[in-house]
């Protein structure tokens, strides 16, 4: 009996010290993640706050008020991004947890904030770097410039009396942007044509990467993604035609929109190529994840249909 009392009790150490170690590699697996998560949203939060400031920092002529001002938006800004990338589910964020979704569009508009801000710094002090980037949107802004394309409407925001050379800039900034947009929105597609979108060697999960997509509203998610899709990028087309004629409508019997600010011209254009094309890679991305649910249907009927007629 002795033997058999010391077996067992051999036995019961060894198991709680098998579980004792799983739960200690469980415990530091998650906090690892922990680790993982707080880090990458300190470093979106410091690069978003560095976006927000670029102008403010490149552009020379900008009063202490107005760099005040840009530092409370951009902290607040940058709050908001450590709070949605710190949580476990994201609340307003989109396609967190699915590079390089948000990358791209982040670049993208660093990109265009940082190009028109060095275009608006060669204004006053010009040097190599200003003068090619000016030089590069001024072609694109001269090739676009033809009846009825996105660029000439943008060029018809400005006010009735604005000068040659304020058209010019408006122009050269439109077409830097939309330049920006359009690369942006290649490299997206072409990474979602080569299967690097979404990645398959990590599960998808649809409703934390769209937290404002509710799939059980309505009909049946993948109509409703369907939808969506052709919806934003209906609206992505559009709006680069429908935004300056908003703005020309709206500033009747008011002061119209003169662009004589740099920071007003720099984020009016950025605002302009970029809310379209993040509503084209929406569309896209929404369209692609039905097309995704439809695979899996299909796949898990035809397993069902092979178990329910395997031979006995």
């Amino acid at each position: 009996m002795g033997n058999i009392e010391a077996t067992r009790l051999k036995v019961r150490d060894i198991i709680g010290n098998l579980a004792w170690h799983r739960t200690g590699r469980g415990r530091i697996k998650g906090g690892r993640a922990v680790v993982s998560r707080l880090t990458g949203a300190i470093v979106r939060m410091i690069m978003v706050m560095a976006l927000v400031a670029t102008p403010s920092v490149l552009l020379v002529d900008v009063t202490a008020d107005t760099k005040q001002m840009v530092a409370l938006i951009a902290l607040f800004i940058g709050v908001l991004t450590f709070v949605e990338y710190n949580a476990t589910y994201p609340s307003l964020v989109e396609f967190r947890d699915a590079p390089p979704f948000n990358r791209v569009r982040f670049v993208m508009l660093l990109a265009t904030v940082f190009s028109l801000s060095v275009i608006a710094r060669g204004k006053i002090m010009p040097t190599t770097l200003t003068d090619f980037t000016d030089a590069v949107g001024t072609l694109i802004g001269i090739s676009m410039d033809f009846p009825y394309s996105p660029v000439r409407l943008a060029t018809l925001m400005v006010a009735n009396d604005a000068t040659a050379e304020q058209v010019a800039a408006v122009r050269t900034a439109a077409g830097m942007a939309y330049l920006i947009s359009l690369i942006s929105l290649s490299v997206f597609v072409i990474s979602l044509k080569a299967g690097r979108w979404p990645n398959r060697d990590k599960a998808f999960n649809v409703w934390v990467n769209l937290p404002t997509f509710d799939p059980t509203a309505g009909a049946d998610v993948v109509t409703r993604l369907t939808r969506d899709a052709r919806i934003n990028i209906a609206l992505g087309f559009l709006l680069p035609f429908l935004i300056p004629a908003v703005v020309k409508i709206a500033s009747t019997g008011f002061e119209p929109l003169t662009l004589t600010s740099p920071q007003t011209l720099i984020w009016t254009m950025t605002a302009w190529a970029f809310l379209p094309a993040s509503l084209f890679m929406r569309g896209i991305a929404m369209g692609r994840i039905a097309d995704m649910i439809s695979e899996t249907r299909v796949a898990n009927q035809l397993a069902e249909d092979g178990k329910r007629y395997a031979p006995a």
